[in-house]
């Protein structure tokens, strides 16, 4: 199972690293109408489970993903990592199914599996032939509600989790200072808290709440079923009522409205020195609002503002750190607007050569103040927009890229026209729009700035 501890680019910015490495003629190139659409269709059960589906006939292969709307931001006080938990526990067995049974079907037809854990959703998914897709959802739809959750389940699989956190956090100085960093960025938000938990809340999970977590959120009306590949939309709503339609509805939960942040007005510094680290970085972030949580058009304005900075090799950050002073081995920034709630914009670099981290962060600091002051050219938005719209194109060409495009946005908020307006919304961001979220949200006075440098090992 992956663990997805950040996303770091909003709902459709997953595919645009294609977009780039495809070269700048083709991703600067001029778009003039939005591409031809297939057919994407949507409907609820009567049970309330919302289903997504996206024809794509091109070859023989279905995505299917269920994606329900609960994540470590909402979990109960003190339970820290009791949602990824229970991504574990998803694959333990049922009363039809023993565990192992649904992932040796799906390596029996030559099939992937996975799921994965965010602040806002977990989901689960697996990419077969048609014809298992209603094995898939049969299996599916089984644990939706049917898991055997025993102790002598609950207990190996804790110390399961308990061991990944030690190799993906503890055995990583830059995990742990990513830790740090959000824990002093959210002042008040969930969002403070690791998607895998505290070491020493997880400790403490146990059946009675797995089981209450099991009960709360894993219900078709909590959850939404992807489907995209080559599929028909009638013969996945049969298939879809026969098997996920069976299962009762759960109860009715309320708003996703979680503590807010307060006015944020100091900058704070974390910093950590270990031994295992050989050259420094830094990062600096900024409490910005998500595409859910923003005013109309300030998120896609921090979207091109994030690119336009630091989006790639002919940002304005990598072209005046890496390619003209040479004084920065890395350096970018990102915008992390798939979020349920208030997110985060971060800059981030790392020295070269005899320069200094300090060097570095002055340079990141002279570009911000250039934006806020004197805003970008129409060359570098129009540039930047065009790689944007391109993103749908190629999002269109992978049906696992579209299952996740729809099912992230419509878990955290969106609805199926927020997705399909998009290229609109970013067409209409000016210049103006960017300028003014960069000196509106970018101030240095209310930033967090995360320091990783090397330290001696210490002597015995």
């Amino acid at each position: 199972m992956a663990l997805k501890v950040r996303l770091r680019r909003q709902f459709l910015n997953v595919v645009l690293v294609l977009i780039l490495a495809a070269g700048p003629a083709w991703a600067d190139a001029p778009v003039d109408k939005a591409p031809v659409e297939s057919k994407i269709s949507s409907f609820l059960l009567d049970n309330g489970m919302e289903v997504v589906v996206i024809p794509d006939r091109r070859a023989p292969i279905v995505t299917h993903m269920v994606w329900y709307k609960v994540g470590s931001a909402d979990e109960p006080p003190g339970k820290s990592g009791i949602a990824h938990f229970f991504e574990h526990l998803m694959f333990k067995g049922t009363a039809r199914h023993k565990a192992g049974e649904f992932g040796a079907r799906i390596a029996e037809i030559g099939g992937s599996e996975n799921a994965f854990t965010s602040d806002d959703y977990t989901a689960y998914f697996q990419t077969v032939p048609p014809e298992a897709l209603e094995t898939m959802m049969e299996y599916e739809a089984d644990r939706m509600r049917n898991l055997i959750l025993t102790d002598a389940v609950i207990g190996p699989e804790r110390d399961v989790v308990l061991e990944e956190r030690g190799s993906r956090i503890e055995n990583s100085p830059e995990s742990l200072l990513a830790e740090e960093i959000d824990a002093t960025l959210y002042q008040n938000h969930p969002y403070r808290i690791p998607v895998i938990g505290w070491m020493h809340e997880m400790e403490k999970l146990n059946r009675t709440d797995a089981v209450a977590f099991y009960d709360r959120y894993y219900a078709p009306n909590n959850a939404i079923l992807i489907v995209a590949g080559d599929v028909d939309a009638g013969d996945v709503r049969m298939l879809a009522e026969k098997t996920y339609g069976k299962v009762p509805r759960g109860p009715d939960l309320p708003p996703r409205i979680r503590p807010t942040e307060p006015e944020q007005n100091t900058a704070r510094t974390v910093t950590l020195a270990d031994p295992r680290v050989s050259v420094p970085s830094f990062s600096r972030s900024w409490l910005v609002p998500s595409y859910h949580a923003a005013e109309p058009g300030e998120a896609e304005a921090l979207d091109l503002l994030s690119e336009i900075l630091g989006g790639g090799n002919r940002s304005r950050i990598y072209q005046a750190l890496v390619v003209k002073s040479g004084i920065a081995s890395s350096a970018g920034a990102y915008y992390d607007g798939s979020k349920l709630d208030e997110t985060a914009f971060t800059v981030y670099g790392a020295p070269r050569g005899t320069a200094k981290l300090d060097e570095v962060q002055a340079a990141i600091d002279v570009e911000i103040a250039l934006i806020a002051k004197d805003g970008v050219s129409e060359k570098e938005l129009e540039s930047a927009r065009n790689r944007f719209l391109r993103s749908m194109i190629f999002a269109r060409d992978n049906q696992a890229s579209m299952a996740n495009l729809y099912g992230t946005a419509l878990a955290t908020g969106s609805a199926m026209k927020d997705i399909e307006e998009w290229p609109d919304r970013i067409r209409k961001v000016t210049a103006a729009d960017i300028q003014k979220v960069a000196a509106k949200y970018l101030a240095g006075d209310h930033s967090v700035t995360g320091l990783l440098l090397p330290s001696e090992p210490v002597q015995n």
